[in-house]
């Protein structure tokens, strides 16, 4: 953009009226969409609170793995302008590195500790299956189950598109279908595989939810369509969720797929719409400086934060037995409070961010940093 100024005319020669300049077409929006890099934040830091308090309700007020997923689909979609196996390498790329050499501490702790792996191991190269893991280490390995839907995700996103775009709103209201396959007409079945077809399934339509948005398809549809649908699928998710706390014995969505499904297909779609329809950002976040580096931190470590938070919540505990032998800790900080584990968790990871964030880096093929500058990385987890 920018204006252009005319030389002088002579008088006696009088000047053709200048054509109008063709319109350019507009340009790809520069830099990172804050709207989205908040949600990110957002999310991992909801998943850093559940994984902590184990609060139920959680995943009503904010469905974080649908967002994640949504968010991501919306990346994919956009990179896939692009040759397709050239996207898929690189978004192997930048997740296989560092899962690896956070998989490297994960495998070793476990071996230590008795663990004699099969040839399952292979799924530690690529967690196209659930890693196997010890009963010991289980509470750092469990979260693997993002990381490998999200990579079948990414393989399957060249086909998932080009379905999608032949019949965007049908295929997005049919996407729900295989989860309540699932529940009401074939049990998948038990091992890695049921559990990959009952994850892809679960969060298939928050994916094609970012496919939506990135095509344009959401921007073109009218509120008076959206709404309603958004809030059926709020109310069947959470009529479902509190209805079968018996069978799951809870009304936590991550136990529960169809509720979880249904939930968070309703809360992205409004999310997502919000930013399609409305033009909704959180640009504001410029004036606030210090929450603005600390959304673009988590956003360009978000693969670090994920894969670590367990571990430094792990760690946590130890930690905070150790202050109880110190009199003033034991007489003036809250050590037996759940809310300053959660404080020294956040403390431990970002101690892992700067020791391991660095690896991210190096697998986008950028320089490495110990905390990214102004801008933020191009990948979720």
């Amino acid at each position: 953009m920018g204006a252009h100024s005319k030389g002088a005319v002579p008088a006696a020669v009088p000047a053709p009226a200048p054509a109008p300049p063709a319109p350019a077409p507009a340009p790809e929006p520069a830099g990172r969409d804050r709207y989205f890099d908040t949600l990110r934040a957002v999310a991992l830091v909801r998943v850093v609170a559940y994984h902590t308090f184990g609060w139920a309700w959680a995943g009503l007020v904010f469905p974080s793995m649908g967002v994640m997923f949504a968010l991501a689909g919306t990346l994919m979609a956009r990179s896939l302008r692009r040759p397709a196996l050239q996207v898929i390498r690189s978004r192997m790329r930048r997740l296989l590195p560092p899962f690896w050499f956070w998989g490297v501490f994960v495998v070793a702790a476990m071996l230590v500790h008795g663990w004699m792996p099969g040839w399952q191991i292979v799924y530690w190269a690529v967690p196209l299956g659930d890693p196997p893991g010890s009963a010991w280490g289980e509470q750092a390995w469990e979260i693997l189950w993002y990381l490998r839907t999200y990579l079948w995700f990414v393989l399957l996103s060249p086909l998932l598109l080009r379905v999608f775009r032949l019949a965007p709103v049908p295929v997005l209201l049919a996407s729900l279908a295989p989860v309540l396959a699932f529940r009401f007409v074939w049990q998948p079945p038990d091992g890695r595989l049921g559990t990959a077809l009952g994850d892809l399934a679960t969060f298939l339509c928050c994916w094609l939810l970012g496919f939506a948005h990135q095509e344009g398809v959401l921007a073109r549809l009218k509120p008076a369509a959206v709404a309603p649908l958004a809030l059926a699928a709020l109310a069947c998710g959470g009529w479902y969720a509190v209805t079968h706390q018996a069978e799951y014995g809870t009304y936590d969505l991550d136990e529960n797929p169809l509720a979880q499904a249904f939930w968070s297909a309703g809360f992205v779609t409004l999310l997502m719409y919000a930013k399609a329809r409305f033009g909704t950002d959180c640009a504001h976040l410029a004036r606030f400086r210090r929450l603005d580096r600390l959304v673009t931190v988590f956003n360009a470590r978000a693969v670090t934060i994920y894969l670590w938070h367990e571990i430094a919540l792990i760690l946590a505990v130890p930690l905070i037995d150790r202050f109880w032998d110190v009199p003033a800790f034991e007489a003036y900080l809250p050590l037996d409070s759940q809310w300053f584990l959660f404080g020294v968790g956040w403390v431990l990871i970002a101690v892992f961010v700067l020791l391991c964030g660095w690896v991210e880096d190096v697998a986008a093929r950028e320089r490495p940093r110990l905390l990214p500058g102004g801008g933020a990385a191009r990948m979720g987890p």
